[in-house]
């Protein structure tokens, strides 16, 4: 029996399918945390694969390199330094499994399988894991560790199973995904386990972008009495040595750094650049292209890029056409200049022109209408592709969720894109980032101090300009109203009457509501975007093309006394 253990926490940023360069990343973190004098290293939830990783993990020639690179590893462990606590995919008597390894004097020591495999929102894992019998404890080094899976700390169960099986501490390896919000119920959660138990306990979460996901870290640790004996960074790797000693009352680590984690626009914005930059760099793209119109998501996306990716590699093009105000020409050149990135302006007027005589014949008889309009926006998006299929750069769409909700996009045109990240932020909140981020430099951010854009692009109406004198209230409702809404139809699956019953005009959420619902086929088509609230377009939100469900706004019946 020891009296004291040290532990290291990687909390890591994996790259999905990169075996053999996780593997490389890790060998290279066990060598830092030799020179600490660890007896473990505790890696995320399915670190050496990457996580998650979908039907990719169901490929048996994945399973196997996963499971040599997992040996090869405990190879390297008989050399008498730390062990590791090995998150990878695991085949055990024909199934596959979500699995803990513990590596240690050369070999693998033993197993433990995930419990809870969650099957909702962007969770799939019931489709490629075979659920795990309830765990006891590892002997590491002559400490009795339980280590539940994310999940499996969401409920009592599994961590009641460590606790009467002799567990000592608990170490969690996760790998949850950033929404607004989220950090306090992870915090909850382990509270809860942690009072339910009477053991301390490690939460450990990966970093990273991953498509659509991203992962903040901002893993901490409580000791059994609650207190918050360490918490990480959140939105950057870390790799943390704690020191825990075993007293009369059990075993608790020492005091370490408590770093203030961000909060609201600063924490949403983070989470954006992150799922930028490792989209673009883990893609291989040199870097992105945008149209900067002048308005003020285009301007909230290009900052964005440029602090995820640096003002060498954002190119924004102004594509004007007719009715292009001279405001926006001027905000968007300025935008550019303070940004630091490359600009060019492209006129689209002789494309317009040209699509003009071409269907000059066909539309006879005919007056203009949203189909001209289409036509516009469409021409931007033909020269966006041209740009970036001639030189590389990858297209960022501009769209925001407000817009993607209801359908104010257009097809092949400003959805046009391989990445959009704003996809899943509401326009109130593209008005609070913007604010932010001219008055605040994110933490490790590679675009300029000070303000990033015109201050007239966050207060001039919100306009399409694809027709005279047009803005985005002309065609929909105002967007705190608008938003609000939203925000009850996807988030929360408030009916339309609870949301009348909130003070909404029914006329208006019904709009709304079957505005939504037609735009499913546009938003089925759109590119995949960060994910930042706890219902996205995508995975979280499966909604057929093909509905005839129809709801009705019924008004309660009024009593005789009324």
């Amino acid at each position: 029996m020891t009296d004291t253990l040290t532990i290291t926490l990687a909390q890591l940023n994996p790259r999905v399918g990169d075996i053999a360069g996780n593997l490389e990343k890790l060998r290279r973190v066990r060598a830092q945390a030799a020179a600490e004098g660890a007896d473990v290293i505790l890696t995320p939830e399915l670190y050496l694969c990457g996580y998650p990783p979908e039907d990719l993990v169901l490929k048996r020639m994945f399973q196997a390199e996963a499971r040599e690179a997992a040996e090869e590893l405990a190879r390297d462990t008989a050399d008498g330094g730390p062990a590791v606590l090995l998150g990878a995919p695991w085949v055990d008597g024909g199934k596959l499994y979500n699995a803990m390894l513990l590596l240690d004097g050369g070999r693998i020591v033993t197993a433990r399988y995930k419990v809870d495999l969650p099957n909702y929102g962007v969770f799939d894992e019931k489709r490629v894991f075979a659920a795990g019998p309830p765990p006891g404890p590892i002997d590491v080094r002559g400490v009795r560790i339980g280590v539940p899976i994310c999940e499996d700390i969401w409920t009592p169960e599994v961590v009641e199973c460590v606790a009467e099986t002799g567990g000592e501490i608990l170490l969690v390896p996760n790998g949850s995904p950033f929404e607004l919000g989220k950090s306090d119920m992870r915090t909850q959660l382990g509270v809860a386990r942690v009072v339910e138990s009477g053991l301390p306990l490690v939460y450990l979460n990966q970093i990273g972008g991953q498509d659509e996901l991203v992962f903040d870290g901002a893993s901490f640790v409580l000791n059994a009495d609650r207190e918050l004996a360490l918490q990480m960074p959140a939105w950057t790797e870390a790799v943390v040595t704690t020191r825990w000693t075993r007293g009369p009352d059990g075993w608790s680590c020492a005091v370490g750094e408590r770093i203030k984690q961000p909060e609201g626009a600063e924490s949403l914005y983070c989470a954006l650049v992150t799922g930028l930059r490792d989209y673009v760099g883990k893609n291989g793209f040199p870097g992105v292209i945008l149209g900067m119109s002048g308005g003020i998501d285009s301007a909230l996306s290009a900052a964005v890029a440029v602090d995820a990716l640096g003002p060498d590699k954002v190119r924004c093009v102004m594509m004007p056409s007719p009715y292009t105000s001279g405001d926006s020409l001027e905000d968007a050149a300025a935008a550019s200049r303070m940004l630091g990135v490359d600009y060019r302006t492209i006129n689209i007027g002789p494309a317009m022109g040209a699509f003009e005589t071409m269907l000059a014949e066909a539309f006879a008889g005919t007056t203009p209408d949203i189909t001209e309009e289409n036509i516009q926006a469409r021409s931007r998006g033909i020269t966006l592709m041209a740009l970036s299929n001639k030189f590389g750069h990858m297209v960022l769409s501009t769209g925001n969720k407000s817009e993607m909700s209801v359908g104010y996009a257009t097809l092949y045109g400003d959805m046009c894109g391989g990445y959009s990240v704003l996809k899943d932020v509401y326009k109130m909140s593209v008005f609070e980032l913007c604010r932010w981020r001219n008055t605040h430099r994110p933490a490790g951010g590679l675009g300029p101090d000070g303000p990033v854009m015109p201050e007239r692009i966050i207060t001039k109406p919100p306009s399409a300009e694809l027709r005279p004198d047009q803005k985005d209230e002309d065609s929909l409702p105002p967007y705190p109203v608008l938003d609000a809404i939203l925000a009850e139809l996807i988030e929360n699956e408030t009916p339309v009457a609870g949301i009348v019953d909130k003070g909404f005009d029914p006329d208006t959420v019904l709009r709304v509501w079957k505005l939504l619902d037609r735009a499913e086929y546009k938003r089925r088509q759109a590119p995949p975007g960060v994910k930042v609230t706890g219902k996205s377009f995508g995975k979280d939100r499966r909604y057929p093309i093909t509905n005839a469900f129809v709801g009705v706004y019924r008004p309660p019946l009024k009593t005789a006394a009324e």
